[in-house]
């Protein structure tokens, strides 16, 4: 091999695909970076049979080849060189890389290529794929209003992941950790999907794939799934991830049909005192705030007995009967972060019974709360 690029768009590839490198390796071969040279392309890749990334960028390619170098070295390498353009040259004699920029000039190890397991994209196949096509804005905008509400434990697996559900109308994910459920759901003016689709996809992959979806000016992703796996493609780049398998429990069901209470609160008000009175909470075993919704103000207390107590109130709108109630602090400031609305919609009806928080102007955004049981 033997191939010039640019520097900046080989360090955008390199970034790009490291997340997939194998950060603890069953297999040398998957701690490496896979690129191949032709046709005045160049693609990296990298895999840890979890996630799979591949990134395309231009280069002129003097000599065709494959090979793979060390994830962690290579990546740190390009990201500090010098220069605009980037020579790589592999040797004829021996296993090493020449990498070469400006006055400087490395020689890397190479892993043997033909071991490097290549990904070849869902989107080739023409027998047993489904596929969609949707805007990198919406589909960010549902990855980050949904998928911090994934569990992190990993003894019930189904909940590391959110679920993407297609219909004829809409597209709509759903995360839960069982304490807690954010929904998000956007219109299709068109979908060639006849019935409901349903795939979990891990949590670890969606976040990922947000971090890459950074177009200015709305691009189309194309998504297509088999029975194990689910791919993204767009711009230069191609992801692919496991699904995860099992049923999803019914998200419906833990979704009140109605409220007796709702209070209509300023967000930026709101998340300040939630934040400043849990902050007495946090060393507490289950980080626990109580809200007193009245009629016109909305108290906010903590009380842990090795630091201190806190007292904190806010103006509110509420209508229906007053209520006390106590929740997990963080369940509370996750979605305050996330809401993306300048005034929210907070709903109850019993202090043991789930409620929900809402921005007031988006119908199609619901985040669902268990309460915390008090003495």
């Amino acid at each position: 091999m033997n191939i010039t690029c640019a520097r900046d768009r080989l360090n955008y590839a390199v970034q790009t695909v490291q997340k997939a490198v194998a950060a603890k390796a069953t297999l040398p071969i998957l701690s490496g970076i896979y690129l191949s040279a032709q046709d005045n392309k160049l693609t990296l890749q990298a895999t840890d049979y979890e996630i799979g990334i591949s990134c395309t960028i231009d280069a002129q390619v003097a000599v065709p080849g494959k090979i793979v170098l060390s994830g962690r070295y290579f990546q740190e390498l390009v990201k500090r060189l010098p220069g605009e353009t980037v020579e790589i040259a592999s040797s004829t004699e021996d296993r090493t890389i020449k990498i070469t920029a400006g006055a400087s000039q490395f020689n890397l190890l190479s892993l043997p290529a033909d071991e490097f397991p290549v990904l070849k994209p869902l989107f080739d196949k023409t027998v047993g794929i489904s596929a969609l096509t949707i805007k990198d804005n919406v589909l960010r905008d549902l990855i980050k209003r949904t998928v911090f509400a994934c569990a992190t434990e990993e003894s019930r697996p189904i909940f590391t992941g959110a679920l993407l559900e297609l219909t004829e109308t809409d597209v709509r994910m759903i995360a839960t950790n069982t304490h807690r459920l954010a929904l998000k759901q956007s219109i299709t003016e068109s979908t060639t999907v006849n019935n409901n689709v349903k795939i979990i996809i891990p949590s670890k992959v969606l976040n990922e794939l947000a971090r890459l979806l950074t177009s200015e000016l709305p691009v189309d992703v194309n998504i297509c799934w088999e029975k194990s796996k689910v791919a993204f493609n767009f711009d230069n780049v191609y992801l692919e991830s496991r699904l995860i398998e099992g049923q999803y429990p019914d998200y419906h069901r833990v979704i009140p049909k109605e409220f007796a209470t709702t209070a209509t609160i300023n967000t930026a008000l709101f998340m300040d005192a939630v934040e400043r009175v849990s902050l007495m909470a946090k060393d507490g075993e289950y980080n626990i705030i109580k809200f007193q919704f009245n009629a016109d103000q909305i108290i906010i207390t903590s009380n842990n007995p090795d630091i201190g107590k806190a007292y904190e109130t806010i103006p509110i709108n509420t209508d229906g009967t007053e209520i006390e109630i106590a929740f997990n602090a963080k369940y509370v400031t996750d979605i305050l972060k996330n809401i993306g609305a300048s005034e929210l919609l907070f709903s109850l009806n019993t202090p043991l019974s789930p409620a929900s928080i809402r921005p007031s102007n988006d119908e199609y955004y619901t985040y669902i709360i268990t309460p915390v049981r008090t003495s």
